[in-house]
């Protein structure tokens, strides 16, 4: 991955946003709703789909990365008011709109009686698919406290509490696949409800993304060096390669080349639009339209589940004729981009409105 490296390698300017870094945002938008068109809407089997079983190694993950990328702020200065109006915000911003539109959803698309599916559902760690926002939530309080009580003894300390937690978060994921827990502790009643398996699955994917920011000049260059991507792709193939049959190993064994493909992918996405920043600028096309999409993102979220098609005829098609991963690729995304075009113009209208605005999609 060679280009202009005097150019890349620099420190990004405060406050300055990274075009291709709200272009991988808004890509990983149009997976996220893809995969649920697929899922949800096709109802696509995983374990025949080549393009569901790729996406979902990399798709939150990625998104959750992103999340932790932008929650570093470098000049950012912690105080108790600082940390109680950030705070303050991100429960505002987080938790509302999801009950909202969850309540919406219910209402719209399930067939039962409305108490009974609201409560089935916060019985449900992925909250009938509501559970991003609340789960970030307790990603960023989380983060919150560790770099507040750090930051006061200095930037090296900050940064190493950063990474002890991230330590600490991996861990955490791989114990939920060790045999002993199966079954016990992560499905409690309130691991449940409050959906911390979730926050225990992909914490250390928004740290990760939290850490890269934090040492972004070193990151940049190991991104120009020139074994860093095929070592990626290597470890990326044999990770995810069905030949060598990892699925068949014990829970505990398996999860291990999971992770590594979930991060070798996570990051070869990440160098690609990093590499092609030219291409997802605001002076393309291309560029503009997943720019526009990246800061729509809890928009899309929110409304995307209210619109997905009910076409289970298209994924018996796919499911019958795999494997056809570049149809399968195509059918789904041209699905996530027609739902999605469908969640702009409704959140349009409801923007209209000052108050819906501010509080169905925190925006003033």
């Amino acid at each position: 991955m060679e280009g202009n490296k005097s150019h890349q390698i620099a420190a990004p300017v405060p406050h300055q946003r990274m075009e291709w870094l709200d272009a991988m945002r808004g890509f990983t938008m149009l997976l996220v709703v893809a995969y649920h068109v697929a899922q949800n809407g096709f109802v696509e089997s995983e374990r025949l789909s080549l393009s569901l079983s790729l996406q979902v190694l990399f798709r939150m993950p990625l998104f959750f990365f992103v999340s932790g990328f932008l929650a570093y702020k470098s000049t950012w200065i912690w105080t108790p008011h600082s940390f109680a109006s950030l705070t303050w915000k991100k429960i505002k911003v987080q938790v509302l709109p999801a009950l909202v539109f969850l309540c919406v959803y219910l209402i719209v698309r399930w067939k039962i009686p409305f108490a009974e599916g609201f409560m089935k559902c916060m019985h449900s760690p992925t909250k009938g698919g509501y559970w991003f926002t609340w789960v970030l939530l307790q990603m960023f309080l989380i983060y919150y406290l560790t770099a507040a009580f750090s930051q006061p003894f200095g930037k090296k300390v900050e940064h190493g509490a950063v990474a002890v937690l991230w330590v600490v978060s991996l861990l955490a994921s791989l114990s939920l696949y060790l045999p002993q827990t199966l079954g016990k502790w992560y499905k409690t009643d309130f691991m449940l409800y409050s959906s911390l398996v979730q926050t225990f699955r992909f914490m250390h994917f928004f740290l990760m993304g939290n850490l890269v920011h934090r040492f972004w000049p070193q990151v940049q260059r190991l991104f120009c060096s020139k074994w860093f991507f095929p070592v990626l792709a290597l470890v990326a193939f044999m990770c995810c390669a069905d030949f060598l049959k990892w699925h068949t190993f014990h829970l505990e064994w398996a999860n291990l080349p999971h992770k590594l493909a979930m991060y070798s992918l996570l990051f070869a996405v990440v160098m690609f639009f990093f590499h092609y920043q030219k291409i997802f600028t605001r002076q393309t096309l291309l560029g503009r339209g997943l720019q526009y999409v990246g800061t729509r993102t809890l928009d899309i979220y929110l409304l995307h589940f209210i619109f997905l098609p009910k076409w289970p005829e298209v994924g018996q098609w796919i499911n019958a004729h795999q494997p056809n991963f570049v149809l399968d690729v195509t059918l789904t995304l041209m699905g996530g981009v027609l739902v999605t075009v469908f969640c702009l113009l409704t959140s349009h209208v409801l923007r209209i409105s000052p108050l819906l605005k501010e509080y169905l999609f925190g925006r003033k």
